[in-house]
């Protein structure tokens, strides 16, 4: 980004720290404390400038718009002591029409039809909105948006507008408690259209994938105070884009990327723009630092401090490479549609000729088009190679075989579609094909060399080089082997496979023009296939944690336990739900039951110091009242900062004097649902009698306790709330269901039996569930 502006004054309002790194992310260390402070100054100016709209013109009002007009999220900027939304971009404009500004955040939230995702409004002050209104830091939270339910009747009785859609809501503040004026920021990540609210996996998946789009965005800021406007803070999508890293970009004109075919035309309006002090958006030829070649969009806009001074160069930045690809394919197709049409003048047969072209250029594109959206649509990777096999047969080929591989070239599966069906031929030529590899095989030559390899006519010899086993050529009969054409699947400079395309006969033959569209399909298959990958790969982290966080149940005599945990599908597979059960040193047991509110990584760690803290004051406590256990808990949790808020319930039972005597339980809650107490008999008794404040909540509440003697032989049954809660019923009525499951088990079910009947046979799976069943022995 060359300029020529000379340095400027310094803004006059400040951005605390922690909001400069929660809008810029973490700046790198730095030996050199001036320049660390420098590089923190510059991010933090462009973030004062951001919330000096009410100081100037060219504040807010002109900074937000140029950057983040075309970023697929819905930002709002809320001032914090009157607890109004003071801008929206058009993104957030869309969401809640045009309501006139500043408004109430409740206001707002009502015009846009938001609510929890039981359906509850959001105007109330435990919503995410008044969270960020009252300067609190929000993660990440889902809510509806439904314009039905919007308080503007015109807007709730336009038909034209979607329907239900799913929002992920982050914000955070934007300046310190004592700044003259407190701003907040949220972002709204936003589905592409209406979703079905029975289908909660459908929900997350475009929510994930919007926030791919999102998080792919490079953003830059540069000084232009100092000399030739140099770079001071780029965030890791940039370095991701580049391959420049932080340090290699920083103290540089981002002129660095620039190169032999970037167009002189667009380099000199950009600099027009910059000397002019205008937002500048245009599409140039950089290229990375391995030398390779990539299309950049770039949208610059200055950012200007509360004197009106310019203080910084915020650019956003998206490797359109692939879009500028398909574009020129367009224009391709276009111009020999074009080229067609005029020698249709000059001769009717090459008109025909021409016009034949055209139109398989333009099927080519419909084909693209269509395999991105197809493709694109899932994160399964059985449903992903189904999906591609139905793209290629009948329509490319014959027949299709994939072979998928390792980072080190082992193959470790195969995918294959025949249009005649041939199943079981199919399988006996991906056993034998892969027990009989050699290298003149085409697969072998492609993943080796990650080029296509053409075998327009296969003869007898090459059949024999590239298949010397007799049974494989006898299979390769039955399908049907003429002509053949294999792709490398390659994404992010990894091969993970090869496509190959099989003709049975000659009236199909592979050409030059069927390796480029090969090419351009294996291009975005092996795409999505490593989004696949990377996002099973999160996916096994996050439940190998949440399993680890778990405890084994120790053996107790006179006690028989069983415990069921369920994560939920449509959250990122790990939680705060836990569950614990202690042999405590006095002979007695421990039992916890407990939820961590979140549905996330963060949730299930907080989760597993919550279990530490709770272990240990239990364990420590002796015979101590469960009451104050959770009392001491309740203060560390606070003290030390572990979790914000935690709802549980912990029983100490002490055993039996004398053989035939009840057991007796000292039980407390905090907030928790109520346990079960089921009998021999099969009856079932709720213990509702004792309640308490959610941990994290009122460090000074007392807690108190409840006795409880639980006869030999019945079972005692903890659970979380995802057990109870459904959609549009109330708490009452899912505790009630789960009563009546309990009651419906057999009377013989032993305690890992009751547990499957407490889930049921269709559980909701909106939420995460841990279930706990104790049955107390006649003998101790």
């Amino acid at each position: 980004m060359p300029s020529d502006r000379r340095p400027g004054g310094p803004g006059t309002r400040q951005v605390p720290p922690e909001a400069a790194a929660a809008l810029t992310e973490v700046l790198p260390a730095s030996s050199d404390q001036d320049e660390q402070s420098r590089q923190q100054a510059s991010v933090v100016g462009a973030a004062e400038a951001i919330v000096a709209g009410t100081d100037t013109h060219r504040g807010a009002q002109a900074a937000l718009p140029g950057v983040l007009s075309d970023v697929p999220v819905a930002v709002l900027v809320i001032d914090q002591a009157a607890g109004t939304v003071i801008y929206a971009n058009s993104a957030a404009i869309e969401l809640a029409g045009n309501v006139r500004l500043p408004v109430g955040v409740d206001t707002w939230g009502a015009s846009a039809g938001l609510t929890d995702l039981s359906g509850a409004p959001l105007a109330r002050s435990a919503g995410p909105l008044s969270d960020v209104a009252a300067g609190r830091l929000v993660a990440g939270e889902a809510v509806r948006l439904n314009p039905r339910r919007s308080s503007d009747e015109r807007r709730a009785a336009d038909e034209e507008l979607d329907g239900d859609q799913v929002l992920w809501v982050s914000g955070f503040p934007l300046s310190r408690d004592d700044s003259e004026q407190r701003m907040s920021l949220v972002v709204f990540l936003q589905l592409d259209g209406p979703t079905d609210a029975a289908d909660p996996e459908a929900q997350l998946q475009a929510l994930r994938e919007r926030a791919v789009v999102a998080t792919d965005i490079a953003f830059t800021i540069t000084d232009p105070r100092q000399e030739d406007d140099p770079l001071v803070w780029v965030n890791p999508s940039f370095t991701r884009i580049s391959g420049y890293t932080y340090e290699e970009s920083v103290g540089r004109n981002c002129r660095f990327l620039q190169g032999p075919a970037t167009e002189e035309k667009a380099i000199a309006d950009l600099r027009q723009a910059l000397r002019d002090e205008q937002p500048v958006t245009t599409t140039l030829l950089n290229y990375r630092k391995d030398g390779t070649a990539f299309w950049n969009q770039l949208s610059i806009s200055p950012v200007f401090d509360g004197e009106g001074e310019l203080v910084s160069f915020v650019g956003v930045q998206t490797d359109v490479t692939e879009r500028v690809r398909v574009e020129d394919d367009r224009k391709a197709a276009f111009a020999a549609e074009q080229a067609a049409r005029r020698d249709a003048e000059e001769a009717h047969a090459a008109a025909d000729a021409a016009r034949v072209e055209a139109e398989r250029a333009q099927s080519r594109l419909a084909l693209m088009a269509e395999a991105t959206s197809t493709l694109s649509a899932t994160l399964d990777m059985d449903d992903l190679l189904d999906r591609l096999a139905s793209l290629c047969v009948p329509l490319l080929a014959d027949w299709v075989f994939l072979t998928l591989v390792d980072e080190h070239g082992a193959v470790t599966g195969t995918s294959s579609a025949h249009r005649r069906g041939l199943t079981e031929e199919l399988r006996r030529f991906a056993a034998l094909r892969i027990a009989d590899l050699p290298d003149a095989a085409p697969i072998r030559r492609v993943l080796r060399s990650s080029e296509p390899v053409l075998v327009p006519e296969i003869t007898d010899e090459i059949l024999l080089a590239a298949a010397p086993d007799p049974a494989l050529r006898e299979v390769m009969a039955e399908l049907g082997t003429s002509s053949q054409l294999t792709v490398p699947l390659v994404a992010r400079r990894r091969t993970l496979g090869a496509l190959t395309l099989v003709a049975e006969t000659q009236a199909r033959r592979f050409g030059a023009d069927d390796v480029d569209l090969a090419r351009d399909l294996s291009r975005r298959a092996a795409m999505a296939m490593d989004n696949v990958r990377l996002y099973q790969q999160e996916h096994t982290v996050a439940e190998t944690l949440q399993r680890s966080l778990l405890p084994e149940l120790p053996e107790i005599p006179g006690v028989e336990a069983a415990a069921h945990y369920l994560s939920a599908s449509s959250a990122a597979d790990v939680g705060g739900d836990f569950y614990d059960l202690l042999h405590l040193p006095d002979g007695s047991v421990g039992l916890a039951v407990g939820d961590v509110v979140g549905h996330d990584v963060a949730a299930a760690a907080a989760m597993g110091h919550l279990r530490g803290l709770l272990r240990a004051c239990a364990w420590d406590a002796g015979e101590g009242d469960p009451g104050e256990i959770l009392g001491r808990v309740d203060r560390l949790v606070q003290g030390l900062h572990v979790a914000r808020m935690a709802t549980m319930i912990y029983g100490r039972v002490e055993r039996p004097s004398a053989e035939g005597e009840p057991w007796r339980l000292q039980l407390a809650n905090a907030g928790h649902p109520p346990l079960m107490l089921r009998h021999v008999d099969g009856t079932v008794e709720m213990l509702d009698g004792i309640t308490g404040m959610l941990i994290g909540v009122d460090v000074l509440h007392r807690r108190q306790s409840r006795a409880v003697s639980i006869p030999p032989g019945a079972t005692l049954v903890a659970y979380t709330d995802g057990l109870i809660e459904r959609p549009g019923e109330d708490l009452d009525q899912g505790i009630a269901a789960l009563v009546q499951r309990l009651r419906d088990a057999p009377v013989d079910d032993d305690p890992a039996a009751l547990c499957l009947h407490a889930v049921g046979a269709d559980p909701d799976r909106r939420d995460d569930v841990a279930v706990l069943a104790l049955r107390f022995g006649q003998r101790v």
